[in-house]
């Protein structure tokens, strides 16, 4: 007889793997991180890992496909809101939110190092893209609305603010003095200046 499997338990656990690699990753970059490490860090055996994930790489890609699937999720937290302008700095003050994660550093460079692969590459745009198609709709309301500048179309002024946060996280992971937490109102701030009419 076959063993039933409890979905919320299944996906309890994958979510621990994939805890378990991001902090991995995070400290010993993706070539330095092993399945063993990882099992160690989950508290699981190899036979459980390999259940979930055929190899490391398949782990670092839930970790992103799970980060994209977060962004896309987001939509409906700002669902009721009028205030264009403001949804608009408030994504990018989630982004650096998100980014205070301590081993978020790590993890971005340990991603820039595979990002020359082909599945990891389309992981990137496709989190790129998501991340663009929640502000881009804001930043076409504020334009209506006079709130922002209106000299950019909106997809130029979306691809700007994805820059923005973007280099600020690429920032983050390669400068220990620049701090998310210390920087993540000038952020905010460097997006508002832009964004003026």
């Amino acid at each position: 007889m076959a063993r039933t499997v409890d979905p919320a338990r299944h996906e309890a656990r994958r979510l621990v793997i994939i805890d378990a690699a991001l902090t991995v990753f995070a400290e010993r970059g993706y070539d330095g991180a092993t399945t063993a490490a990882i099992c160690r860090r989950a508290g699981i055996g190899s036979g459980t890992f390999f259940h979930y994930f055929p190899t490391k790489l398949d782990v670092l890609l839930a970790i992103l496909t799970l980060g994209t699937e977060e962004a896309g999720e987001a939509e409906a937290r700002y669902a009721d809101r009028t205030d264009a302008l403001g949804v608009v700095l408030d994504i990018i003050r989630q982004g650096a939110d998100d980014a205070e994660d301590p081993r978020m550093p790590g993890f971005v460079r340990a991603v820039g190092g595979v990002m020359h692969l082909p599945e990891v590459a389309a992981r990137l745009d496709e989190d790129a893209d998501v991340q663009q198609d929640l502000i881009r709709p804001w930043v076409e309301r504020a334009q209506r609305a006079g709130e922002i500048r209106t000299d950019l179309t909106p997809a130029r002024i979306t691809s700007w603010l994805y820059l923005f946060t973007d280099g600020f996280l690429g920032r983050a992971a390669v400068d220990e003095g620049f701090t998310v937490e210390g920087e993540k109102e000038t952020l905010v701030e460097t997006a508002r200046r832009f964004l003026a009419p």
